[in-house]
Protein backbone atom coordinates (compact mmCIF):
# COMPACT_ATOMS: atom_id res chain seq x y z
CA UNK A 1 0.00 0.00 0.00
CA UNK A 2 1.31 3.46 -0.95
CA UNK A 3 1.82 5.89 1.92
CA UNK A 4 0.06 9.08 0.72
CA UNK A 5 2.25 11.30 2.90
CA UNK A 6 5.42 9.70 1.51
CA UNK A 7 4.05 10.13 -2.02
CA UNK A 8 3.36 13.83 -1.44
CA UNK A 9 6.82 14.31 0.14
CA UNK A 10 8.41 12.55 -2.85
CA UNK A 11 6.60 14.85 -5.26
CA UNK A 12 7.75 17.93 -3.32
CA UNK A 13 11.30 16.65 -3.35
CA UNK A 14 11.36 16.00 -7.10
CA UNK A 15 9.41 19.06 -8.20
CA UNK A 16 10.72 21.69 -5.78
CA UNK A 17 13.61 20.69 -3.54
CA UNK A 18 15.98 18.92 -5.94
CA UNK A 19 15.87 21.73 -8.56
CA UNK A 20 16.38 24.29 -5.78
CA UNK A 21 19.30 22.36 -4.26
CA UNK A 22 20.90 21.95 -7.68
CA UNK A 23 20.57 25.65 -8.45
CA UNK A 24 22.11 26.61 -5.08
CA UNK A 25 24.91 24.03 -5.29
CA UNK A 26 23.63 22.07 -2.28
CA UNK A 27 23.14 18.67 -3.88
CA UNK A 28 24.85 17.00 -0.91
CA UNK A 29 21.50 17.48 0.83
CA UNK A 30 19.57 15.56 -1.83
CA UNK A 31 19.47 12.32 0.19
CA UNK A 32 17.87 13.99 3.22
CA UNK A 33 15.66 16.46 1.39
CA UNK A 34 12.91 13.85 1.17
CA UNK A 35 12.90 13.49 4.94
CA UNK A 36 12.56 17.24 5.43
CA UNK A 37 9.68 17.26 2.93
CA UNK A 38 8.06 14.40 4.82
CA UNK A 39 8.28 16.28 8.12
CA UNK A 40 6.85 19.38 6.44
CA UNK A 41 3.93 17.26 5.21
CA UNK A 42 3.46 15.98 8.76
CA UNK A 43 3.49 19.63 9.87
CA UNK A 44 0.58 20.32 7.51
CA UNK A 45 -1.15 17.24 8.90
CA UNK A 46 -0.64 18.57 12.41
CA UNK A 47 -2.23 21.91 11.52
CA UNK A 48 -5.17 20.03 9.98
CA UNK A 49 -5.56 17.89 13.13
CA UNK A 50 -5.34 21.00 15.31
CA UNK A 51 -8.13 22.61 13.30
CA UNK A 52 -10.26 19.45 13.33
CA UNK A 53 -10.02 19.15 17.13
CA UNK A 54 -9.84 22.74 18.34
CA UNK A 55 -12.10 24.62 15.93
CA UNK A 56 -15.27 22.72 16.97
CA UNK A 57 -14.30 23.13 20.64
CA UNK A 58 -13.85 26.88 20.26
CA UNK A 59 -16.99 27.27 18.15
CA UNK A 60 -19.33 25.18 20.31
CA UNK A 61 -17.95 26.04 23.76
CA UNK A 62 -16.07 29.35 23.50
CA UNK A 63 -14.75 30.94 26.65
CA UNK A 64 -13.97 34.42 25.34
CA UNK A 65 -16.43 35.90 22.86
CA UNK A 66 -15.45 37.89 19.81
CA UNK A 67 -14.28 41.47 20.25
CA UNK A 68 -12.99 44.29 18.03
CA UNK A 69 -9.71 43.40 16.36
CA UNK A 70 -10.08 39.68 17.03
CA UNK A 71 -9.99 38.63 13.37
CA UNK A 72 -6.73 40.48 12.70
CA UNK A 73 -5.13 39.15 15.90
CA UNK A 74 -6.02 35.56 15.05
CA UNK A 75 -4.88 36.02 11.43
CA UNK A 76 -1.43 37.07 12.66
CA UNK A 77 -1.25 33.97 14.87
CA UNK A 78 -2.18 31.81 11.88
CA UNK A 79 0.78 33.27 10.00
CA UNK A 80 3.07 32.40 12.92
CA UNK A 81 1.71 28.84 12.94
CA UNK A 82 2.16 28.20 9.23
CA UNK A 83 5.76 29.40 9.29
CA UNK A 84 6.59 27.42 12.44
CA UNK A 85 4.83 24.15 11.63
CA UNK A 86 5.22 23.88 7.87
CA UNK A 87 8.19 26.00 6.83
CA UNK A 88 10.85 27.10 9.28
CA UNK A 89 10.28 24.59 12.07
CA UNK A 90 10.78 21.33 10.10
CA UNK A 91 13.76 22.83 8.29
CA UNK A 92 15.62 23.97 11.42
CA UNK A 93 14.58 21.05 13.62
CA UNK A 94 15.45 18.35 11.14
CA UNK A 95 18.60 19.73 9.53
CA UNK A 96 19.90 21.25 12.76
CA UNK A 97 19.40 18.08 14.76
CA UNK A 98 20.37 15.69 11.97
CA UNK A 99 23.59 17.43 10.99
CA UNK A 100 24.66 18.13 14.58
CA UNK A 101 24.07 14.58 15.74
CA UNK A 102 25.78 13.14 12.66
CA UNK A 103 28.81 15.37 13.24
CA UNK A 104 29.01 14.64 16.97
CA UNK A 105 28.54 10.89 16.51
CA UNK A 106 31.21 10.83 13.83
CA UNK A 107 33.61 12.79 16.04
CA UNK A 108 32.99 10.50 19.02
CA UNK A 109 33.23 7.36 16.89
CA UNK A 110 36.67 8.48 15.72
CA UNK A 111 37.68 8.34 19.38
CA UNK A 112 36.06 4.96 19.98
CA UNK A 113 32.98 6.20 21.88
CA UNK A 114 29.37 5.41 20.97
CA UNK A 115 26.85 7.86 22.53
CA UNK A 116 24.22 6.12 24.70
CA UNK A 117 20.49 6.05 24.09
CA UNK A 118 17.67 5.18 26.50
CA UNK A 119 17.55 1.71 24.96
CA UNK A 120 21.26 1.07 25.56
CA UNK A 121 21.11 2.51 29.09
CA UNK A 122 17.97 0.51 29.90
CA UNK A 123 17.98 -2.71 27.82
CA UNK A 124 14.46 -3.53 29.04
CA UNK A 125 13.23 -0.84 26.63
CA UNK A 126 14.51 -2.74 23.59
CA UNK A 127 11.55 -3.93 21.57
CA UNK A 128 9.25 -1.40 23.29
CA UNK A 129 9.37 1.57 20.89
CA UNK A 130 6.11 3.11 22.13
CA UNK A 131 7.36 3.16 25.74
CA UNK A 132 10.71 4.60 24.63
CA UNK A 133 8.90 7.27 22.63
CA UNK A 134 6.80 8.19 25.67
CA UNK A 135 9.86 8.39 27.96
CA UNK A 136 11.66 10.62 25.49
CA UNK A 137 8.56 12.85 25.44
CA UNK A 138 8.48 13.02 29.25
CA UNK A 139 12.16 13.99 29.42
CA UNK A 140 11.76 16.66 26.74
CA UNK A 141 8.73 18.08 28.50
CA UNK A 142 10.52 18.16 31.86
CA UNK A 143 13.38 20.12 30.31
CA UNK A 144 10.93 22.40 28.51
CA UNK A 145 9.24 23.19 31.84
CA UNK A 146 12.54 24.63 33.08
CA UNK A 147 13.21 26.47 29.83
CA UNK A 148 9.77 28.07 30.07
CA UNK A 149 10.17 28.90 33.73
CA UNK A 150 13.57 30.49 33.12
CA UNK A 151 12.12 32.57 30.28
CA UNK A 152 9.94 34.24 32.92
CA UNK A 153 12.82 34.53 35.40
CA UNK A 154 15.28 36.58 33.32
CA UNK A 155 14.11 40.03 32.27
CA UNK A 156 15.73 40.14 28.84
CA UNK A 157 14.34 36.69 28.03
CA UNK A 158 10.86 37.60 29.17
CA UNK A 159 11.03 40.70 26.98
CA UNK A 160 11.21 38.33 24.01
CA UNK A 161 8.71 35.86 25.45
CA UNK A 162 6.25 38.71 26.06
CA UNK A 163 5.37 38.59 22.35
CA UNK A 164 3.65 35.30 23.15
CA UNK A 165 1.96 36.65 26.27
CA UNK A 166 0.77 39.92 24.74
CA UNK A 167 -2.07 38.19 22.86
CA UNK A 168 -5.43 39.30 24.27
CA UNK A 169 -7.43 37.09 21.88
CA UNK A 170 -5.89 33.72 22.71
CA UNK A 171 -6.84 30.73 20.56
CA UNK A 172 -5.22 27.44 19.63
CA UNK A 173 -3.37 29.37 16.90
CA UNK A 174 -1.54 31.38 19.60
CA UNK A 175 0.87 28.58 20.49
CA UNK A 176 3.36 29.58 17.78
CA UNK A 177 3.10 33.34 18.35
CA UNK A 178 6.72 33.84 19.46
CA UNK A 179 9.65 36.15 18.93
CA UNK A 180 12.15 34.65 16.50
CA UNK A 181 14.93 34.85 19.09
CA UNK A 182 12.75 33.16 21.69
CA UNK A 183 11.98 30.45 19.13
CA UNK A 184 15.70 30.14 18.37
CA UNK A 185 16.51 29.59 22.05
CA UNK A 186 13.72 27.00 22.31
CA UNK A 187 14.96 25.18 19.22
CA UNK A 188 18.57 25.07 20.42
CA UNK A 189 17.36 23.94 23.85
CA UNK A 190 15.38 21.05 22.34
CA UNK A 191 18.24 20.07 20.06
CA UNK A 192 20.74 20.07 22.95
CA UNK A 193 18.48 17.92 25.15
CA UNK A 194 17.73 15.57 22.26
CA UNK A 195 21.42 15.11 21.56
CA UNK A 196 22.21 14.62 25.24
CA UNK A 197 19.71 11.79 25.72
CA UNK A 198 20.37 10.20 22.34
CA UNK A 199 17.02 10.56 20.60
CA UNK A 200 17.22 8.91 17.14
CA UNK A 201 17.47 11.67 14.48
CA UNK A 202 14.42 10.56 12.52
CA UNK A 203 12.33 10.29 15.69
CA UNK A 204 13.21 13.72 17.08
CA UNK A 205 11.05 15.95 14.83
CA UNK A 206 8.08 13.60 15.21
CA UNK A 207 8.45 13.74 18.99
CA UNK A 208 8.47 17.53 18.98
CA UNK A 209 5.52 17.67 16.60
CA UNK A 210 3.48 15.44 18.94
CA UNK A 211 4.34 17.61 21.94
CA UNK A 212 3.39 20.74 20.02
CA UNK A 213 0.03 19.21 19.14
CA UNK A 214 -0.87 19.12 22.86
CA UNK A 215 0.51 22.63 23.33
CA UNK A 216 -1.81 23.96 20.64
CA UNK A 217 -4.77 22.32 22.36
CA UNK A 218 -3.77 23.93 25.66
CA UNK A 219 -4.15 27.40 24.10
CA UNK A 220 -7.69 26.75 22.83
CA UNK A 221 -10.38 29.31 23.64
CA UNK A 222 -12.88 26.87 25.16
CA UNK A 223 -14.70 26.05 28.38
CA UNK A 224 -14.30 22.30 27.82
CA UNK A 225 -12.64 20.71 30.85
CA UNK A 226 -10.57 17.54 31.21
CA UNK A 227 -12.12 16.85 34.63
CA UNK A 228 -10.32 16.69 37.99
CA UNK A 229 -8.12 13.75 37.03
CA UNK A 230 -7.55 14.73 33.41
CA UNK A 231 -6.41 18.22 34.46
CA UNK A 232 -3.62 16.55 36.45
CA UNK A 233 -2.54 14.19 33.68
CA UNK A 234 -2.38 16.59 30.74
CA UNK A 235 -2.14 20.37 30.48
CA UNK A 236 -5.65 21.58 29.68
CA UNK A 237 -6.86 24.87 28.15
CA UNK A 238 -8.02 26.02 31.63
CA UNK A 239 -4.70 25.14 33.27
CA UNK A 240 -2.63 26.94 30.65
CA UNK A 241 -5.00 29.89 30.37
CA UNK A 242 -4.23 30.64 34.01
CA UNK A 243 -0.61 31.04 32.88
CA UNK A 244 -1.70 33.69 30.35
CA UNK A 245 -4.46 35.23 32.43
CA UNK A 246 -4.80 38.69 33.85
CA UNK A 247 -3.83 40.18 36.18
CA UNK A 248 -0.91 37.91 37.12
CA UNK A 249 0.39 37.22 33.63
CA UNK A 250 4.02 37.94 32.91
CA UNK A 251 6.96 37.32 35.18
CA UNK A 252 4.65 36.35 38.06
CA UNK A 253 2.93 33.58 36.09
CA UNK A 254 2.41 30.01 37.26
CA UNK A 255 1.54 26.80 35.38
CA UNK A 256 4.66 26.60 33.21
CA UNK A 257 4.12 23.01 32.02
CA UNK A 258 3.66 22.58 28.28
CA UNK A 259 2.27 19.04 28.03
CA UNK A 260 2.24 17.48 31.50
CA UNK A 261 1.25 19.44 34.64
CA UNK A 262 3.32 17.07 36.77
CA UNK A 263 6.33 19.39 36.95
CA UNK A 264 4.25 22.31 38.21
CA UNK A 265 2.72 20.01 40.81
CA UNK A 266 6.15 18.69 41.79
CA UNK A 267 7.90 22.08 42.03
CA UNK A 268 5.07 24.09 43.57
CA UNK A 269 4.07 26.22 40.58
CA UNK A 270 0.69 24.60 39.84
CA UNK A 271 -2.54 26.56 40.21
CA UNK A 272 -5.78 24.69 39.52
CA UNK A 273 -7.99 27.23 41.27
CA UNK A 274 -8.19 30.15 38.86
CA UNK A 275 -11.01 30.60 36.33
CA UNK A 276 -9.45 32.89 33.74
CA UNK A 277 -11.13 34.57 30.80
CA UNK A 278 -9.07 37.67 29.94
CA UNK A 279 -5.50 37.14 28.76
CA UNK A 280 -2.61 39.39 27.84
CA UNK A 281 0.21 41.35 29.44
CA UNK A 282 -0.73 44.75 30.84
CA UNK A 283 2.88 45.91 30.62
CA UNK A 284 3.25 45.06 26.92
CA UNK A 285 2.88 47.89 24.47
CA UNK A 286 0.10 48.07 21.91
CA UNK A 287 2.50 47.24 19.10
CA UNK A 288 3.36 43.94 20.75
CA UNK A 289 -0.31 43.12 21.28
CA UNK A 290 -1.94 44.17 18.00
CA UNK A 291 0.84 45.22 15.63
CA UNK A 292 1.97 43.42 12.52
CA UNK A 293 4.70 40.78 12.55
CA UNK A 294 7.59 43.22 12.20
CA UNK A 295 6.12 45.59 14.80
CA UNK A 296 5.75 42.74 17.29
CA UNK A 297 9.27 41.49 16.69
CA UNK A 298 10.74 45.00 17.05
CA UNK A 299 8.72 45.67 20.20
CA UNK A 300 9.99 42.40 21.67
CA UNK A 301 13.59 43.42 21.08
CA UNK A 302 13.02 46.82 22.68
CA UNK A 303 11.37 45.29 25.72
CA UNK A 304 14.13 42.70 26.07
CA UNK A 305 16.71 45.51 25.99
CA UNK A 306 14.77 47.59 28.54
CA UNK A 307 14.23 44.71 30.99
CA UNK A 308 17.83 43.57 30.56
CA UNK A 309 19.10 47.05 31.47
CA UNK A 310 16.86 47.14 34.53
CA UNK A 311 18.32 43.84 35.74
CA UNK A 312 21.87 45.09 35.31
Amino acid sequence: MIDPFAWIAGWIQEAVLVPLLWRCGWMEWEDVSFLWALFAVYGVLQVVINCAICMPMERLRPLQRGSPGRARAVAMDILYTVVARVGLFPLVMFFGFYTTQTWINGLLADHGYVPPTLETLFPALLGLPILSFFLYAVILDFCDYWRHRLSHRFGWWYGLHAVHHAQRQMTFWSDDRNHVLDDTISTLWFIAIGLLIGIPPLQFPILVLCLRLVESLSHANTTISFGWLGERLLVSPQFHRAHHGLPSCGRRSRNFGAVFPWWDMLFGTADFTRDVVETGDLTAGEAMATGGWLAQQTAGLRRAWALGRQAS
